[in-house]
């Protein structure tokens, strides 16, 4: 497991408070972003963990106002049993850094060869709250090369930040996803039932327009 001070080198902090800030920078720049992946990566290929499941509970989880706590391995684990794993999407509704994801993630790949398994077999939909939370979440998709629908807001009052799309372009699990964000339009809403913008619209799309029309994102017709 990498350890706090390990995270904080490779972020290029010097305090634990500072991560999620430097974090969302890194990942808005595809460069940065793959050159972290691959600085974690040296440190630890085990991908069938949460490297930050422990580093955000005891640095950056708010437990007094949001009543923070994380999904125990165990149980992370005996839930992605229970669900099994035939093709489809998976839901995780207050997905923290993304530690059930990561373990349905694990056992859905290793339910297949590595001869036969594709990203596009499995379909991720997370929605979380936290701020602090969201970019060890994304980072967590992406250096996995998942496809996955992120909600940042409220699931209760369904209030959106924004919502994010990580989608591994090739289809190829030795890569890492890509991230964009989707248009604050009336066909995002009502798919994902966004009833309220509450964080100004973003572009930022890094995956071809051709790529998210066949999956039936058509970004450049879909803005208001």
């Amino acid at each position: 497991m990498i350890k706090t001070d390990q995270i904080n080198h490779l972020l290029g902090i010097k305090e634990s408070y500072q991560a999620s800030d430097a974090l969302t920078k890194i990942l808005f720049d595809k460069d940065k972003r793959e050159n972290l992946f691959k600085a974690f990566l040296d440190k630890d290929c085990n991908l069938d963990k949460d490297w930050f499941h422990v580093y955000f509970e005891e640095e950056h989880a708010n437990k007094l106002k949001y009543a923070q706590d994380f999904t125990p391995a165990s149980i992370a684990l005996l839930l992605s049993k229970i669900i099994g794993n035939r093709p489809g999407m998976r839901m995780d509704v207050a997905s923290g850094t993304g530690s059930l994801v990561i373990k349905k993630w694990h056992e859905d790949r290793l339910s297949h060869s590595p001869f036969d398994y594709k990203p596009s077999m499995y379909f991720y939909h997370c929605e979380e709250l936290s701020d602090r939370a969201m970019p060890f979440l994304l980072f967590n998709l992406m250096i996995r090369g998942m496809n996955a629908i992120v909600i940042h807001g409220d699931a209760l009052t369904r209030e959106a930040k924004q919502v994010y799309f990580v989608q591994n372009d090739n289809d190829d699990f030795m890569e890492f996803s890509n991230l964009n964000i989707m248009p604050h339009s009336m066909i995002v809403e009502q798919e994902l039932d966004i009833r309220k913008w509450v964080e100004p619209e973003i572009d930022h799309i890094e995956s071809s327009f051709d790529i998210l029309n066949r999956l039936g994102v058509d970004v450049s017709e879909s803005r208001r």
